[in-house]
């Protein structure tokens, strides 16, 4: 299982040349069989974006977030367990969603797949992919 930040799904949303060559095959390995996630955290976090005009969708937030869960992707709801968990990440940045994110990908066993450098460079041994590659 894989799970994607937020900046991630939007890259693949727009077919985002920082999305490395590495993280495309990755993504296209896993998706067939379901195992492509995101956070709940995310739809909210793209729509927080879109609301000030930082990105552009073309539809309504709830439109888009249906679009995605239709062609496979698996949402992970925001649960009492990841939100607990996500107070014991010591040495990563206190931002609640990269917190949130984070736990969310240690309590499904998933690989994180960002280009967020302080969640890479965190020392943890959950498995991570840089995004970028």
């Amino acid at each position: 299982m894989i799970l994607l930040d937020t900046h991630v799904l939007i890259w693949l949303d727009t077919d985002d040349r920082r999305l490395g060559p590495k993280t495309r095959a990755l993504i296209e390995k896993h998706w067939p069989s379901a195992k492509v996630a995101v956070s709940a955290l995310s739809f909210w976090e793209v729509g927080r974006l879109a609301g000030r005009g930082r990105i552009a969708l073309a539809s309504s937030p709830e439109d888009w977030r249906a679009r995605w869960l239709e062609a496979g992707l698996i949402e992970f709801a925001l649960e009492g367990r990841v939100a607990i968990r996500s107070l014991d990440l010591d040495g990563l940045s206190d931002d609640p969603a990269d917190r949130f994110i984070t736990a969310t990908a240690l309590i499904h066993d998933a690989t994180l797949v960002t280009a967020d450098q302080r969640i890479l460079d965190w020392r943890h041994t959950l498995p991570r992919q840089d995004a970028g590659r």
